[in-house]
């Protein structure tokens, strides 16, 4: 199982969107600072997450949120 998920940072007005098998685990290394393109906006507050079958399914819905209209859609749920 592959999850696609969204985090906001809570004190900068920045979202990263990311895929994973193990969303508690990747939201943790978020807010310890272990990934270098979100240190500086740590902390993080989860705000979406989606499961798919498979890797494949994932990556699409991730590119998605990433382009302009789904990152429209993700401010959208703020």
């Amino acid at each position: 199982m592959f999850f696609v998920y969204a985090i906001k940072s809570t004190v900068r007005n920045y979202i990263y969107i990311g895929m994973t098998n193990n969303v508690g685990r990747r939201l943790a290394e978020h807010n310890n600072g272990e990934n270098r393109s979100t240190k500086a906006y740590k902390p993080f507050v989860l705000i979406y997450t989606e499961a798919f079958p498979t890797r494949i399914e994932a990556r699409e819905k991730e590119k998605y949120l990433k382009s302009g209209i789904g990152k429209e859609y993700l401010k959208s749920l703020q």
